[in-house]
């Protein structure tokens, strides 16, 4: 099966990525922890148009640690950069014969046309401003393991809704676990169908607050915010949070603008920052997803 998007999900899928999620993310911080052989002689291609760190770094280590090969092919040193179509380039790849590829693209829908040229399983790892599944899967890992729930609680995600693959993935999944979902940001920087919130609004008794990144280089025109603008009016400080509910968390998808979405002693917070949880619950929901992949 493909991963391409939080609906092509069912319910049973999705509880089976957290459940499974949550072994692997106990099994990770053993001390016993030895290298798992479930996907062994498996060959997961990752293939990223778009520069990535958390999400690069966390599939192969999720293959790695479930016995799996992972191989990177570097876009800048691919014959992609000599004019090789995105087509010929997925052909080519499916003669190598890999029992998974995961593919992040700057284009919407390149994951959905992967699945039209690969006999193998494909992951989106984030299209465009579309979706990214994964992302979502693990942000919903990391929740449930800081509260013990996804039902019942209040999740603002704030900032730069309109280009972010992460809130779109994040508002069809959250509200199929019984979340209740906020989307609050700069009027410029929210979909025409978004409720006008302000971020004051919607932090207001939240038990999570997303950041989102500002992703200036998706904008067609730039912003014109002064030094520390953004932060006054949209980010999330120490006074703001105070607004969201008692023992609530902070969470940011990454990369962080620091005092820019976010000030530095809110990312930065032992108690309430879940942000390297994030980072840990990805490689745990990762193996998960490589998992459900190979196995039908």
């Amino acid at each position: 099966m493909d991963l391409i998007s939080i609906d092509s999900l069912s319910d049973g899928q999705i509880e089976t990525i957290l459940d499974r999620g949550e072994r692997w993310f106990e099994y990770n911080r053993s001390n016993s922890r030895g290298q798992d052989k479930s996907l062994h002689d498996k060959l997961v291609f990752n293939l990223f148009y778009e520069n990535s760190t958390r999400t690069a770094m966390s599939f192969a280590t999720a293959a790695h640690r479930l016995g799996a090969s992972p191989v990177f092919l570097p876009v800048e040193q691919s014959s992609i950069k000599k004019g090789e179509t995105f087509d010929d380039t997925a052909r080519t790849l499916n003669a190598m014969r890999p029992d998974v590829i995961v593919v992040r693209h700057r284009e919407n829908g390149a994951p959905a046309r992967m699945t039209e040229l690969m006999d193998c399983a494909v992951i989106n790892a984030g299209d465009g401003t579309n979706e990214h599944p994964t992302q979502a899967l693990l942000d919903a890992l990391a929740i449930s393991i800081r509260f013990g729930r996804v039902e019942g609680l209040k999740i603002a995600i704030c900032g730069d809704i309109r280009h972010s693959r992460v809130a779109r993935s994040n508002a069809k999944l959250l509200p199929r676990l019984g979340a209740e979902v906020r989307l609050a940001g700069p009027p410029s920087l929210l979909p025409s169908d978004a409720p006008a919130l302000s971020i004051d609004e919607a932090i207001k008794g939240a038990d999570v607050v997303m950041m989102l990144r500002v992703q200036r280089e998706r904008l067609e025109e730039e912003l014109g915010d002064a030094p520390g603008e953004y932060l006054s009016r949209y980010g999330l400080t120490v006074d703001r949070l105070a607004k969201a509910a008692p023992g609530a968390v902070v969470m940011h998808p990454g990369p962080m603008n620091r005092n820019v979405e976010i000030a530095d002693d809110v990312a930065d917070d032992p108690e309430r920052s879940l942000i390297l949880l994030q980072v840990e619950a990805g490689v745990a929901t990762r193996m998960a997803c490589l998992e459900l992949v190979t196995s039908s």
